[in-house]
């Protein structure tokens, strides 16, 4: 089975539509979602009823389930507040029906599937060796992904050890060598140094794993976060990947 993965999207329509446009060139079996449809940018329906369309299956993120008002707004601050403030005004009911029903974690063809980690499906970000292993031991999977942190990561168990670290645009992993914790990157606002959106592409059978990364109308988006009066700040960091 093919599989592409998906996470963080946060309402960038320019960014889904490229990632989607770029799996479509070679179309999977499936595609998985780790969450975070919505908050930051400005066009959260939109990238909702895509996802539902083409989705498999589809994981909440903290973002979609304080939107949702499954969590208080009072956890978040500053422009991620803002945005989820702003976000709930504008949900149509198809989304708030999708982003009401989604939970944090899951599973897919013995994939554990997490937003967060293991520990914590809904808020821990996994950035770190021990946070990593930790998911790996508590989820008991060989495979696990992961969203949350907008970076495109690896951790993989060779000979007892576990190593990783970032996974720029072409970084191939032979899953048959070990355990394996991977996140896909965000689509929608990397914070990894590479403004492009990213993605993953799984193929269970061959054991392989290759990460990508799309170019995608970054002005588009930012204009679209100005004229929607969401905080600028929110436009500018598209440009750098942070």
């Amino acid at each position: 089975m093919r599989v592409a993965v998906v996470s963080d999207i946060h309402a960038n329509l320019a960014a889904l539509e490229a990632v989607l446009a770029a799996i479509d060139a070679e179309p999977p079996d499936e595609l998985w979602c780790l969450g975070d449809l919505v908050g930051y940018n400005a066009r959260p329906n939109e990238c909702c009823a895509l996802v539902e369309e083409r989705a498999a299956i589809c994981l909440a993120g903290n973002h979609d389930l304080a939107v949702a008002e499954r969590l208080p707004l009072g956890e978040f601050s500053g422009d991620a507040g803002a945005a989820a403030r702003w976000t709930r005004g504008v949900l149509d009911d198809a989304s708030r029906a999708l982003l009401g029903r989604i939970q944090p974690e899951g599973e897919r063809e013995g994939v554990g599937l997490f937003h967060g980690s293991a520990r914590d499906p809904i808020w821990e970000y996994v950035l770190s060796d021990d946070a990593a292993e930790a998911t790996l031991d508590l989820s008991g999977k060989q495979l696990v992904l992961v969203g949350h942190s907008h970076a495109a990561l690896v951790a993989q168990e060779r000979d007892g050890a576990l190593g990783g670290g970032l996974a720029p645009d072409g970084t191939e992993l032979d899953l048959a060598a070990g355990r394996a914790l991977l996140n896909p990157g965000s689509v929608g606002q990397p914070r990894d140094g590479d403004p492009r959106a990213a993605w993953l592409a799984l193929d269970l059978d061959a054991r392989r794993a290759t990460f990508h990364r799309v170019e995608y109308d970054v002005e588009r988006t930012q204009r679209e976060i100005r004229e929607a009066g969401l905080p600028a700040t929110l436009a500018a960091r598209l440009e750098h990947g942070i």
